[in-house]
């Protein structure tokens, strides 16, 4: 299904089938005309072997028998049971023997009678039958009168009442094997075949060049569009034959016009961010001034407005820049500089990190990166008793919860050496503003703001336990090409 999808095996393939119905229509209408034209060809030889017969037969003046022999070139009528035969029989009161072909000797050519196959004006007919040696053959037949024979005067007494003479008729039988004809339309087919499927198969050849050269400006869209995506340029190369050439521009139009929502979302999502950082802030002061507990409850509730308020502003950024094929964040200066902020708070713990290769790209935006990237490693370096591990590059072909929709993934692993989590405690701490130590600071959103954003770049994000007895945190992230 996917290949019919595409639109050069879509051509490839009908302009196959076309080419073989041609050639197969090709090699039936050839084969029937030459056929026609051997069947043609024979009956021609016939009807002029026939005349040559009937030039050379006649009667015998003094014995009144036929006499004379045809001189025909074929070898076949001194052959027995050759299938070509010739016969002068005579008809109605004429009584004399028979002339025939040496090759007719025990042989028997059944006649058709008249009425079903008549003779024409000109006394000449044509049919086909089978000897009694089972050759086909085709039978051209003639009805002359050779000579007429008169009354005997001696009987005659009346001279004005005497009788018609005699007509002295003759039939011309001239017989030619069919199968010289299926032989020959037979090697003429094998012939025609070979040259007809050479043919067939250099035109398949030469429409799939032809097809694949007239469809390289769609290639070349697509490898532009692929050179967008991964983020190598920012709009189509508009050199194009002119059938393409708007589609080219509105395909960069649109590029535009995305370019333009992305900027009026970043404004919007700032004022609205300015817009609430305040009353958020003065709820804050506020709260440090009341009494326990109630202000410690609205300095909580603040905060957790806070963070929700940012989370949810994000996932409007993040969905506004979602379709955008302009985002892009080379990973290993963004680690790099998450870990030194994190060594420096947590000076007693160490953080490796590995990054390959060292360009590697997302496609998305550093402030998301950042965020998702700083709350796993922010939690590792929780929880860990002294060592936190970074890794970054390629996800290996069928990693689970890449799409195979894209064709570039990167995999993210943050891992710990801490006391790690149970699946039951890994599925409650994946829920919004859930926190299983209430010892350790936190509002318990930053899991659920990982899922938030990877989800939103339709990515994965999963949580197990690793190796050594720790947490291990995998991410699977848009990449772009290096």
């Amino acid at each position: 299904m996917d290949r019919l999808n595409s639109l050069t095996a879509r051509v490839l393939i009908y302009t196959t089938i076309w080419s073989a119905i041609g050639v197969v229509i090709m090699a039936v209408v050839i084969s029937t005309l030459y056929e026609k034209s051997a069947e043609k060809s024979l009956r021609d030889l016939l009807r002029a072997q026939l005349f040559s017969a009937i030039n050379s037969v006649s009667i015998d003046p003094a014995t009144k028998k036929l006499t004379g022999s045809p001189q025909l070139s074929e070898l076949g009528f001194q052959q027995p049971a050759s299938g070509w035969y010739w016969q002068v029989l005579p008809l109605g009161d004429y009584k004399t023997e028979a002339l025939s072909s040496p090759s007719y000797e025990n042989v028997e050519v059944p006649t058709v009678p008249n009425a079903v196959v008549p003779f024409n004006p000109r006394f000449e007919r044509y049919y086909a039958t089978e000897d009694s040696s089972g050759n086909p053959v085709r039978v051209a037949e003639a009805e002359i009168s050779l000579d007429e024979e008169p009354a005997d005067e001696d009987t005659i007494t009346d001279p004005e009442n005497a009788p018609d003479p005699v007509y002295r008729v003759v039939r011309f039988r001239m017989i030619g094997n069919h199968t010289v004809v299926e032989d020959d339309v037979a090697a003429f087919d094998r012939s025609l075949y070979l040259a007809l499927g050479l043919f067939g198969a250099g035109s398949l050849v030469l429409n799939a060049l032809v097809i694949l050269l007239g469809l390289r400006p769609l290639d070349r869209v697509r490898q532009s569009l692929t050179r967008i995506r991964n983020g190598q340029a920012e709009k189509l190369d508009e050199d194009l034959p002119r059938e393409i050439q708007p589609l080219a521009h509105e395909v960069n139009a649109l590029i535009e016009s995305n370019k333009r929502v992305m900027e009026r979302a970043r404004m919007q999502v700032g004022n609205l961010a300015h817009s609430l950082k305040t009353p958020i802030a003065v709820l804050l002061n506020d709260a440090g001034q009341m009494a326990h507990p109630h202000g410690t409850l609205v300095r909580s509730q603040a905060e957790t407005m806070q963070v929700q308020v940012q989370s949810y502003l994000n996932r409007a950024r993040i969905a506004a820049l979602r379709e955008s094929i302009l985002a892009r964040t080379e990973v290993g200066p963004v680690l790099e500089r998450l870990v030194r902020v994190m060594r420096k708070l947590n000076p007693g713990k160490q953080f490796d990190l590995s990054v390959e290769p060292k360009g590697l790209k997302l496609a998305m935006e550093a402030q998301d990166l950042e965020e998702t990237i700083g709350n796993l490693i922010e939690n590792a370096s929780r929880f860990a008793k002294r060592k936190i591990r970074i890794e970054a590059g390629p996800a290996p072909a069928g990693t689970k919860g890449a799409d195979p929709g894209r064709k570039i993934w990167a995999l993210l692993i943050i891992e710990d050496d801490g006391p790690g989590l149970d699946p039951e405690q890994i599925t409650e701490a994946m829920k919004r503003g859930k926190r299983l130590d209430e010892s350790k600071p936190g509002t318990g959103l930053g899991l659920s703001i990982v899922t938030e954003i990877v989800s939103e770049y339709q990515g994965a994000f999963t949580l197990e336990r690793a190796v050594g007895g720790g947490l291990r945190a995998e991410l699977i992230l848009p990449a772009l090409a290096t």
